[in-house]
């Protein structure tokens, strides 16, 4: 029986309208690198075709971290989409190249990468989205997600900056120092920002897949 894994596609929003694309890649490169450092990854990001991205997570608890790491730390210029898949994940090659892979998660993950391009129409900060074959799991992620998106959404530079150390559990007297406040304007930053809860949500998952 092939193991469940979660499959992530990535794509760059409005790509065809970056000048330096070579370089957004790399951005993106180095936003996952970050993201992942204190992650459990079953395959690293690579790139694909047509300005895309793959990864391979054990857990959608890690895929979920990752993802919302790689927003938080992305520099202003760059924005992507992200389609998260659970379900099998085949490895039908054994050469040094890009890895390629099959199965329901890379399906799961496409629907979700698509279906979060048309609701982002409607939704415009919403940039992730999440299929799986459990009803009860798609509407439990897909509902962090929608709330996480929109938080991230509305954060400014800064906030997004203290949001991304905090979740990698850097001490706020350290934030403080590398934004030039004091600790308890960063206390009062992540509260305000809604950093504070998405990081609370993070740690619930985190307990509700231990428990």
């Amino acid at each position: 029986m092939a193991k469940i894994s979660v499959a992530l596609i990535i794509d760059i929003v409005g790509s065809r309208q970056l000048s330096d694309r070579p370089a957004a890649q790399r951005a993106i490169h180095d936003a996952f690198a970050v993201a992942a450092a204190d992650a459990e990854v079953v395959e690293p990001l690579w790139a694909t075709v047509g300005d895309e991205f793959q990864a391979v997570f054990p857990r959608v608890r890690d895929a979920l971290r990752v993802t919302s790491l790689m927003r938080l730390v992305f520099p202003d210029a760059i924005d992507c989409r992200f389609g998260l898949g659970s379900g099998d994940v085949r490895r039908l090659d054994a050469g040094r190249g890009a890895p390629i892979y099959d199965g329901s998660a890379w399906y799961h993950a496409r629907g979700a990468l698509d279906e979060v391009d048309q609701r982002s129409r409607n939704a415009p900060g919403l940039r992730t989205w999440f299929h799986s074959d459990d009803a009860t799991e798609v509407a439990l992620v897909t509902s962090h997600l929608i709330l996480r998106d929109h938080l991230i959404d509305g954060m400014s530079g800064r906030e997004r900056r203290l949001a991304a150390g905090a979740l990698r559990g850097e001490p706020q007297q350290r934030l403080a120092e590398s934004e030039g406040i004091t600790q308890p304007a960063v206390s009062q930053n992540l509260r305000r920002s809604g950093a504070a809860a998405l990081i609370a949500a993070h740690r619930a998952l985190e307990i509700g897949a231990d428990a």
